[in-house]
């Protein structure tokens, strides 16, 4: 049962339907690690395709932030203009299921080779709203994690880590990465709407149960469109331009 895994769709339409083209006919679900909504012009047709599509979620930051039950103080100009943009877009209905999204961890369990699931969180197994970067953010997580595989997002970049007993090992989100029985993995499929490691094109992830494999890939997408509509939603200039440098 291959899973496809997304996070951070940002609103952005054109780049999720690349990725579900890029991916079609490779997986049985769909989970998604948060943060549906906020940056970009389409909320509504993300919101309402999560509805129908994903089997598992969990709630992001600007989930939150965007159906009003977080506060903005801490988002910059650019993000708090489009969260309030954001909250007057949905609809009734779209807001409803943002609002109630579960926090994480969230446990998705499976049969066979993958030891009985593996956890869904945005940020850290620890704190929905911590950044996971650097080897020093998840040096100490090790004892607190309840699977030995957790998909994170909320960075934006995609990779990851292999806990070790002794040592962490960040992973190169260029290749397969076999998971190994004795390790405990901590993996982000990058984000789909607005990558930050300097590859524009949409990051998502493939999960093999069956073959205990992880793959990274990317998509390219109509970036010049889904900027114009950020452009013509009165939207912060900044988040339609960030688009074209992936950053």
């Amino acid at each position: 049962m291959p899973y496809l895994i997304v996070s951070d769709i940002h609103g952005n339409h054109e780049a999720l339907e690349a990725v579900l083209e890029d991916a079609r006919g490779r997986y049985d679900r769909i989970l998604c690690l948060g943060d549906l909504v906020g940056y970009g012009a389409d909320p509504n047709p993300i919101a309402t395709w999560a509805r129908s599509n994903v089997v598992s979620v969990v709630r992001g930051n600007h989930d939150r932030a965007c159906t009003g039950t977080d506060l903005l103080e801490n988002f910059n100009p650019a993000a708090r203009a489009s969260a309030f943009w954001t909250r007057g877009a949905l609809t009734p209905d779209n807001w409803s299921y943002l609002e109630q999204l579960p926090q994480g961890p969230l446990r998705v369990t499976t049969g066979g080779a993958s030891n009985g699931g593996f956890d869904l969180v945005h940020g850290s197994p620890l704190d929905e709203d911590e950044y996971l970067v650097g080897v020093e953010d998840v040096q100490f997580l090790r004892n607190y994690l309840g699977t030995k595989l957790t998909f994170f997002g909320h960075t934006h970049l995609q990779g990851g880590f292999l806990l070790a007993p002794r040592s962490v090992k960040r992973l190169i989100p260029d290749r397969v990465v076999q998971l190994e029985p004795d390790y405990y993995y901590l993996i982000n499929p990058g984000s789909v709407g607005q990558p930050r490691d300097g590859d524009p094109r949409a990051a998502y992830a493939l999960y093999s149960p069956e073959d205990r494999t992880i793959e990274y890939r990317r998509a390219p997408y109509d970036i010049g469109k889904a900027a114009a509509k950020i452009l013509q939603a009165e939207l912060p200039e900044s988040l339609a331009m960030r688009l074209f440098e992936g950053i």
